[in-house]
């Protein structure tokens, strides 16, 4: 049997420019928004709201999904949300009008992923499972390394032009949502959990499958303390501070040092992403994710003290394995535990509480490396991922 069929395929390549738009301006978007006028707090409360509602409404419309029996729909409107967004971001530089598109660049992350989560779950078996979401994964972060490649590769040729890279960035955002309408669906089994209001997908708990109700609260304990990868990058700059290396006659800097390193991470992730998905399926999925999760700490860990240039280079592969062992494979995991007619609501109340946790990671991390200092920050949070994975391998009984 094929196992990356036609759907798997054009939605992996769909992931892939979509993230190649987006990733494109991750580094660029802080820069660009202080220039404009806006404070470090701005920026935070920005990206907290947004982040927040992209998170929450993932469970609505994952189950307003399931509600239709359709996924296309949400698939389409979705990444024409966060297409549309990136060039509206250089139209004007009102702090309203910024806050309105970036929510709409998100809010589109939200009325996809769950319906494409569970597009992908249909194309293949409970065997091949964790393979579908491992190649869609390698695919979405090949994404996430070009994107940022190619903003340091026009940014080096046209410094501080951030208002082009946004228009330039719509290209491959409307190539995705073309690519989608090359796809067609038969109606899906429609949910029996009836119609509720914005936050009805919570009800999916009372009727989750046991060992869903046992995944979860580990996943979600892992994801508090979890917080955005923003920390990863903050610590190597602070760990390199004003040293530079000189690699083949050029001189970089902790800022090239620090982006580099996050794209490496993405090739390591991408690479790593289908072959763990092959052993998730062979293994199975709790084996791989206490593997993902042990590599977890070690990279936290190794931050703690300092590393050098070399060792953050390693630990920043180290990280890219532990992402392809976990994020594909923990969505399979949910998948294959979830009823037919509501897996797009099971995904999206995962989804959304694991967002929401993660926001809030992030708001402990900070007010532990405020109040501790970086170190204890990674510290703690690798002392509770250990807690995580004796849990999973004490409590958890599946595969």
């Amino acid at each position: 049997m094929r196992i990356i069929t036609r759907t798997v395929l054009i939605l992996s390549v769909v992931s892939l420019l979509a993230d190649i738009a987006s990733e494109m301006l991750y580094p660029v978007i802080p820069v660009y928004l202080k220039e404009i006028g806006f404070s470090v707090f701005l920026i935070g409360v920005l990206e907290g709201v947004v982040q927040f509602t992209a998170g929450i409404s993932k469970g609505y419309f994952g189950k307003w999904s399931d509600e239709m029996g359709f996924r296309l729909p949400f698939v389409k409107l979705g990444y024409f949300l966060s297409a549309v967004s990136k060039p509206l971001m250089a139209t004007f530089t009102y702090p309203l009008w910024i806050f309105f598109v970036r929510t709409i660049d998100r809010l589109g992350k939200g009325v996809r992923t769950a319906a494409r989560d569970a597009l992908l779950s249909r194309e293949a078996t409970k065997e091949t499972k964790a393979r579908v979401f491992g190649f869609h994964r390698s695919m979405d972060t090949a994404g996430a390394a070009i994107g940022p490649t190619v903003a340091l590769l026009f940014l080096y040729f046209y410094p501080g032009d951030y208002s082009t890279l946004f228009y330039i960035a719509f290209i491959p955002g409307m190539l995705s949502v073309f690519l989608i309408f090359l796809l067609k669906e038969k109606k899906n089994p429609v949910s029996t959990m009836g119609k509720g209001n914005f936050f009805s997908f919570f009800r999916y708990w009372k009727i989750a499958n046991p060992e869903f109700r046992k995944i979860v609260p580990g996943l979600l304990l892992f994801a508090l303390f979890n917080s955005s990868d923003i920390f990863l990058l903050l610590i190597t700059k602070e760990t390199i501070g004003n040293n530079t290396i000189t690699l083949l006659g050029s001189t970089f800097n902790a800022d090239t040092i620090t982006i580099a390193a996050y794209i490496f991470y993405n090739l390591v992730y991408a690479l790593a992403s289908y072959p763990m998905g092959i052993l998730a399926d062979k293994l199975g999925f709790k084996r791989v994710v206490i593997f993902g999760l042990i590599l977890f700490t070690i990279v936290y860990g190794g931050f703690a003290f300092k590393p050098s240039v070399p060792l953050i280079f390693i630990l920043f592969s180290i990280y890219g394995i532990y992402a392809a062992a976990t994020e594909g494979v923990i969505k399979a995991w949910i998948t294959n535990l979830s009823h037919n007619q509501d897996t797009a609501t099971a995904i999206g109340f995962y989804t959304s509480c694991e967002s929401m946790s993660t926001l809030f990671a992030s708001i402990i991390a900070g007010a532990i490396w405020t109040s501790l200092g970086s170190s204890y920050t990674f510290i703690i949070t690798a002392v509770i991922s250990l807690v995580v994975v004796l849990y999973f391998s004490l409590i958890i009984k599946a595969k």
